[in-house]
């Protein structure tokens, strides 16, 4: 699947994330300075979610980039139709309304055509190679870019949500409460 040493530092290091975070969390009951297993439990929860995520934006890159399932089943050690299964979500699974990809964009022009789409009243809820998946609503929406530098969640206090994590951006998106242009 990969380099087995870079695989174990890779886990070293998220260990020690887990277990620097877990010493800041409550201890409960343990007198011993100890972290707590269930804190312990808790974290690695919430980093296997985040990992799996990037896994399946991983993939969708790879995807969007013209792999086959079979060179990503290839590097995952799975058969083509087991990494389909595992990381093919269809569009009709988000079950979010009407859909669409914007695109061609850039790095250069996508924000521009994302503020142009979000007028509209659509809002980015995926991203590939040259593309954005957005959804149509009644209102009008904000979108941002910005570089993945801290947890994305340190937005919400402002009203970002965090509509796409796209290594190394994350896109984040404000529902302006106004009705959308025609």
């Amino acid at each position: 699947m990969g380099d087995p040493r870079a695989a174990d530092l890779l886990a070293d290091r998220i260990g020690r994330l887990i277990l620097e975070s877990a010493a800041h969390q409550d201890a409960g009951d343990r007198t011993d300075g100890a972290p707590d297993h269930l804190v312990l439990v808790s974290r690695a929860a919430d980093a296997h979610a985040a990992t799996r995520g990037l896994l399946q934006q991983a993939v969708a890159a790879a995807r969007a980039d013209g792999r086959s399932w079979a060179a990503v089943g290839e590097v995952l050690g799975l058969t083509r139709q087991a990494a389909q299964q595992r990381f093919g979500v269809g569009d009709e699974a988000l079950g979010l309304g009407e859909e669409r990809w914007l695109g061609p964009v850039t790095a250069f022009d996508e924000m521009h055509e994302l503020e142009i789409a979000g007028r509209q009243g659509w809002r980015t809820i995926g991203a590939g190679m040259l593309k954005h998946r957005v959804v149509r609503t009644a209102t009008r929406w904000e979108h941002r870019r910005v570089l993945w530098s801290r947890p994305p969640s340190s937005f919400e206090q402002d009203g970002w949500q965090v509509a796409v994590r796209a290594f190394p951006w994350v896109y984040l998106v404000r529902d302006t409460g106004l009705p959308a242009e025609d």
